[in-house]
């Protein structure tokens, strides 16, 4: 066993120690409670603290896209992703920012929200959905945002991942929420998972960093960081 010291944003190259590894890669990134819950009150920012965001901000920072379920988008009020000065080094030869896709079956998705209406042209909003989805609605939200079809009656998220590494962008930054967590690890896909832990105890009904079906994979330690209580974990999937 060994003693992890804390320390502090001078200490360690944030950027440096979440490099991507090279080829494709699905990378996970949570927060959650001492005691496994992964939202607080609904939300997950109450579980944040000024560590996280900025290892937050540094993972938007070094993927391609991010992906997130529509329940989450809905609930956290996702926006486009903005370009940051600090950015400019970790982006070079990319887009400024990183377009967001958003996974859904039902298509219930606010069009008019800033999502959909202020991103910039070369990283438009990306809906991931499927064939069973309501053909008007699929016709609407290719006015708004590229679309694709991935599966029949649900969303064939391999399929998908395909496709979003077709069009160049590999490195994949899943934000959950637990659902669409529980369904990349049930189809084998995740090769990351950047977990915060927070440190509060909340108790409550708070799904987990998973919540689905059982599925095992096996994780090893990249790293672990620490900052005012919290831990910074980086786990890829084990040989």
């Amino acid at each position: 066993m060994r003693l992890i010291h804390p320390v502090t944003s001078d200490d360690v190259d944030i950027a440096r120690a979440y490099a991507y590894p090279g080829g494709r890669c699905v990378r996970l990134n949570m927060v959650a409670s001492a005691d496994g819950g992964t939202w607080l009150e609904g939300l997950s920012g109450g579980l944040s603290g000024k560590g996280d965001r900025r290892v937050f901000g540094v993972l938007r920072g070094l993927a391609d896209v991010v992906l997130a379920g529509a329940a989450t988008v809905r609930a956290e009020g996702y926006r486009p992703a903005r370009p940051r000065e600090s950015w400019r080094a970790l982006r070079e030869g990319r887009p400024a920012a990183p377009p967001v896709a958003v996974v859904t079956r039902g298509l219930d998705l606010d069009l008019t929200s800033p999502l959909f209406t202020e991103t910039e042209p070369d990283a438009r909003t990306i809906v991931i959905t499927c064939d069973a989805a309501p053909r008007e609605r699929r016709q609407e939200a290719a006015r708004h945002a590229d679309v694709i079809v991935a599966g029949s009656e649900r969303v064939d998220l391999a399929l998908a991942i395909k496709e979003l590494a077709g069009r160049g962008l590999g490195k994949v930054l899943c934000e959950g929420g637990p659902k669409i967590n529980a369904q990349l690890a049930a189809a084998g896909l995740v090769d990351e998972l950047c977990l915060t832990l927070s440190p509060m105890l909340i108790g409550g009904d708070a799904a987990r960093v998973l919540d689905g079906p059982g599925s095992l994979a096996r994780l090893r330690l990249v790293h672990v960081l620490e900052e005012d209580g919290f831990l910074f974990t980086r786990y890829a999937r084990a040989s």
